[in-house]
């Protein structure tokens, strides 16, 4: 989990005196523990066992969403502990308006906050009460990154993710394309402050690996239309 110095998606926060690490502030690379994205209870998913699968060899050129920069959403489960304080040790969950109440501290704005921010802000807040701080943040479930599969696959719907996919994984998390797919004409919807742009997909390309710049890393709320 997070310490003071660190940001963590990492093992369940254990009660024993140090917080557990997994990413690091000056260390920010993803870790998929046998969890997800930062936390102990969240499954390595499917997601990541199925990119071998797709496409072989290239995955690792595609960049990385790191762990410090993800964005705390509505549904997640954190967990905030002062160090050797039960009182102010809990899990809390992000309430859809995207705050969370803490001891203390009050109502905070979690949402669209990464981890760090969020541990300054309940940092400054605690420091009038608690001498020697020591706090950890850690989000122990990510149930807020949502993306949407519709169209020609074979299981359409909702995906909760778990660590970085991109659309070659999430098309495997959707069973694959049915056979009527006309599957260079997949479109990833992606709506960012406001405005939403299309990107193309074309899987063929993809898979015989001639445009792996097209399999991109997919983002919260993401879209992906299969004619």
């Amino acid at each position: 989990m997070l310490v003071v110095t660190s940001i963590s998606w990492a093992e369940q926060f254990k009660d024993q005196g140090q917080p557990s690490e997994a990413v690091k502030a000056d260390e920010p690379k993803v870790k998929a523990p046998a969890v997800v994205a930062p936390g102990s209870s969240i499954p390595d998913s499917a997601a990541r066992n199925t990119s071998d699968a797709v496409v072989s060899g290239n995955v690792s050129e595609i960049p990385l969403v790191k762990a410090a920069d993800y964005l705390i959403g509505p549904g997640d489960q954190l967990d905030i502990a002062v160090w050797k304080d039960e009182a102010l040790t809990r899990s809390v969950v992000v309430l859809p308006d995207g705050k969370v109440t803490f001891p203390l501290a009050g109502d905070i704005l979690a949402g669209g906050k990464t981890v760090a921010e969020l541990k300054k802000e309940i940092s400054e807040r605690l420091a009038r009460f608690v001498p020697d701080l020591v706090l950890s943040v850690e989000v122990r479930q990510s149930n807020s990154m949502l993306i949407y599969i519709i169209g020609r696959v074979n299981a359409p719907g909702r995906q909760v993710l778990n660590t970085n996919v991109n659309v070659l994984q999430a098309l495997a998390m959707a069973g694959g394309l049915n056979p009527f797919a006309s599957k260079d004409r997949i479109k990833v919807f992606r709506t960012e402050h406001g405005e939403t742009r299309i990107i193309p997909f074309h899987y063929s390309e993809v898979v015989d690996g001639t445009n792996l710049a097209d399999n991109i890393v997919l983002k919260r709320g993401d879209v992906i239309v299969v004619p």
